[in-house]
């Protein structure tokens, strides 16, 4: 996607007389075209001023709501790439505008829509990888979620500095994230489903090894600052998680993931450090659960990125660090979690948490008839799971340590903390 929808101007201020030329099409155009436009996976385009008016009231109950754009971490606790947050001016311009009937302005005016790009952003990939086979999305019924193995092929180690991904049929790609597996798990779960792929709601799974970032609708590919890089070992499975949304008719899927390598070996790697909790019970009814995580870091490490994960019952999930001097470092607030928007987020300056800290993880769950999400009626008890049933207490760390080796031990540092010696050893076989 071309940078103009990164820099059209947007009002500072409410005019007197909104219209569509001069004031709402810069808002549109910035935060909602990327997706509300034909062929895309959302329901409707909003690329015309036709498109907008019929649907100026609709606009300002769904941005008012806070439902539009899909943007779940508090834009005040971290900063992130990519943060589809709406100013309180933009909203006050768009609800003004249908107040007054929507009025076009000078059509001429108006900035033309961007010009979307199909080829690839950052130029051609070293390496592309693609599904082995289409997959059918079936035309109606629940949002589908399953994971592709896609082998690199690799002979030696490479670090990556970007990925880029690019949907294959844009109708019904939702979002995407990207993992690693260095132990075959995933092909075992692959060979044991007669469809391409393998079925999954929650996770991917198994337990990665390491992950290269996610993909959503209106994400920017980014390379990483010179000097990092993500691990990419020799051998790797690279493994897909698709979250698919029916459109209305039988639909098929073919996406590719480009990899950027490093033009030398990156000098600091970044590794994932998973923040979990299996230790989950809901009884029925409950309605504010609530699971407390907590490890310390044994050496300094620097946050890049985060990766919340719940299921269905998941309302809310704060991470953060607490320094030996007791001083807070904001990570990732989601207060209204949805388990269809969820994303990996790039931090827009990476976070240093000294070693000594503390990682600190509160979830909240709503397992009571109240909540319109509960995939069980009546309500029923919720365990760790992969199935809609199920819940997950989650989140994927993106750091790094001052060597690839340290990460490892800074990993498992974590997981003895969070887990039971037996449970550790069903997590590292892949149970």
């Amino acid at each position: 996607m071309i940078s103009l929808i990164f820099c059209l101007a947007v009002p500072l201020a409410v005019p007197v007389a909104p219209n569509y030329a001069e004031h709402v099409a810069p808002i549109l155009i910035k935060h909602c075209v990327v997706c509300h436009r034909p062929e895309e996976v959302a329901p409707f385009s909003l690329l015309t001023y036709e498109d907008a008016r019929k649907r100026a009231n609709f606009i300002v109950q769904i941005t008012q709501e806070g439902r539009m754009p899909p943007w779940k971490p508090e834009p005040d606790y971290n900063q992130f790439h990519d943060a589809r947050v709406l100013s309180d001016d933009e909203k006050g311009v768009l609800a003004k505008w249908a107040k007054i009937g929507a009025p076009s302005g000078e059509l001429s005016k108006a900035p033309k829509p961007p010009a979307f790009e199909s080829n690839w952003q950052l130029g051609k990939p070293d390496l592309i990888l693609e599904m082995p086979a289409e997959f059918t999305v079936p035309a109606g019924g629940n949002d589908v979620y399953r994971c592709f193995v896609l082998p690199t092929g690799l002979k030696e180690d490479r670090t990556v500095a970007a990925i880029e991904f690019e949907p294959g049929n844009a109708r019904v790609v939702h979002h995407a994230l990207v993992f690693l597996d260095q132990r075959g798990l995933a092909r075992k779960l692959d060979a044991k489903d007669a469809e391409p792929g393998f079925a999954t709601f929650g996770g991917p799974g198994f337990l990665p090894t390491g992950g290269l970032g996610g993909w959503a609708p209106g994400s920017t590919p980014r390379r990483l600052p010179e000097g990092l890089g993500r691990m990419l070992a020799k051998g790797s499975d690279v493994v897909v998680q698709m979250h698919y949304h029916p459109s209305g008719k039988t639909e098929k899927d073919k996406s590719k993931l480009g990899i950027y390598f490093t033009p030398k070996p990156a000098e600091n790697i970044v590794g994932l450090l998973p923040m979990l909790s299996r230790d989950i019970r809901i009884t029925a009814g409950e309605k504010r659960y609530n699971r407390h995580v907590e490890f310390t870091v044994p050496e300094t490490v620097r946050v890049v990125a985060m990766t919340p994960h719940m299921h269905l019952l998941g309302k809310e999930m704060k991470v953060r660090a607490i320094t030996p001097e007791g001083r807070e470092i904001p990570l990732v607030w989601v207060k209204d979690w949805n388990f269809n928007w969820q994303d990996t987020y790039m931090c827009k300056e990476q976070v240093e948490v000294p070693a000594g800290s503390k990682f600190v993880m509160d979830a909240w769950y709503d397992n009571s008839a109240d909540n319109p999400l509960n995939p069980s009626t009546p309500p029923k008890e919720a365990v760790w799971g992969e199935q809609t049933t199920n819940e997950m207490c989650l989140c994927f760390i993106s750091i790094i340590g001052k060597n690839p080796k340290s990460i490892a031990e800074v990993r498992m540092a974590a997981l003895r903390q969070m887990v039971t010696p037996a449970m550790l050893l069903r997590i590292l076989s892949g149970n």
